[in-house]
């Protein structure tokens, strides 16, 4: 399929739904009505891999585990490492969509960072691009920005220019336990604020005791972790070269597609208090302990928001479960929202009332 056939065929569509490895489909409500789904697997292709620029150009429904193994028979990566769900099955697009990541936020930003170019298809079969081999831009919008976070419902991310960047030939992990969520939270910030050149930098906890875990790549990676161990007063701090498990754990500790995972948005400062909601509740937690986000698996949504009020509570796994899966708007932010959808979806052909406020 090309871009040009999927706008002929969302032109002709009532309500649907853009669809890709199908990982993330509990991230959201069901919305209003009946939708058909939009397969994104159709538009497959890695269209440009430019290894000198450090860009690469592919489609949407490209399998973000396909493009990874792609990049790297060049030494390369897309600094994107979320989840991927049953069978590796998650897409960029749909990464894109529902603004995802994983342990290298930490040093490489998330999807806005990484994305310098976006093509979108709109309800009327338009087809908008911004960023990187412009044909048509839609004034005054970053579509890139404005479409990570939108989990369909603008229109059809249909292709993306993404930056990469060199993948790291070794690896370790600086890792160090402790039963006092305040030690860890207070051991993460200090790292946080060294010079330390770490790719992740995360706090997990379960049960009674947590862990943080600061990883370093390139060839000193076990020097630099070895020197980091020195400003850790955390008890036995070891160093782990082998860390590739231990970095899949952490990413697959952020879901739970047969439960509820509530995503805590707020400072650095708070991680005592989530782990300490989430301990009350019996639930685990993944921390990127340096950027305020939280991953709480397993707790009643209304005990963790109560918690930590007043910061963003937004539900992922189990999100088309409960009765209020987004965090509370503010008024004023809800009316640009909804002047959004209007521009770019007044037809209310893709997902309608999925997202926030109904939208």
């Amino acid at each position: 399929m090309t871009v040009e056939e999927a706008a002929a065929e969302i032109r002709e569509a009532d309500a649907l739904r853009p669809r890709g490895g199908g990982t993330k489909l509990g991230w959201s409500p069901q919305g209003d009505g009946a939708t058909v789904d939009f397969d994104t697997r159709r538009l497959n292709r890695i269209l440009e891999h430019n290894e000198g620029d450090f860009t690469a150009v592919l489609e949407a429904g490209v399998p973000l585990v396909e493009a990874q193994a792609h990049f790297g028979r060049s030494g390369q990566m897309l600094a994107l490492d979320p989840p991927l769900g049953a069978g590796d099955a998650a897409t960029i697009g749909g990464v894109i969509a529902a603004n995802d990541s994983g342990p290298l936020r930490h040093r490489y930003g998330s999807v806005r960072d990484l994305v310098v170019g976006i093509t979108i298809v709109l309800s009327d079969g338009t087809i908008a691009e911004s960023g990187g081999k412009v044909i048509k831009n839609v004034a005054g919008y970053d579509l890139g920005k404005l479409f990570a976070g939108s989990f369909g419902t603008l229109g059809l991310i249909a292709r993306v220019a993404v930056r990469l960047h060199p993948a790291p030939a070794h690896t370790a992990t600086l890792v160090a336990e402790s039963d006092d969520p305040a030690a860890l939270g207070a051991t993460a910030l200090k790292l946080a604020a060294m010079p330390l050149e770490a790719d992740s930098l995360d706090v997990d906890w379960e049960g009674d005791r947590g862990r943080l875990a600061i990883r370093f790549a390139g060839t000193t990676a076990a020097e630099r972790a070895g020197e980091a161990a020195k400003h850790v007063e955390l008890p036995n701090p070891r160093i782990e070269e082998d860390d590739g498990e231990l970095w899949a754990q952490q990413r697959a500790r952020q879901r739970a597609p047969d439960g509820v995972v509530v995503k805590v948005a707020g400072r650095p400062t708070d991680l005592p208090a989530v782990i300490g909601a989430a301990r009350a509740a019996g639930a685990t937690v993944v921390s990127r302990a340096a950027l305020g986000v939280s991953y709480v698996a397993g707790a009643d949504v209304a005990a963790i928001r109560a918690a930590v009020a007043p910061r963003s509570c937004a539900v992922l796994d189990g999100a088309d479960r409960v009765d209020d899966p987004w965090p509370a708007v503010d008024p004023g932010a809800l009316k640009v929202m909804e002047r959004i959808k209007a521009r770019f979806d007044p037809a209310r052909t893709f997902r309608p009332g999925a997202f926030v406020g109904g939208l």
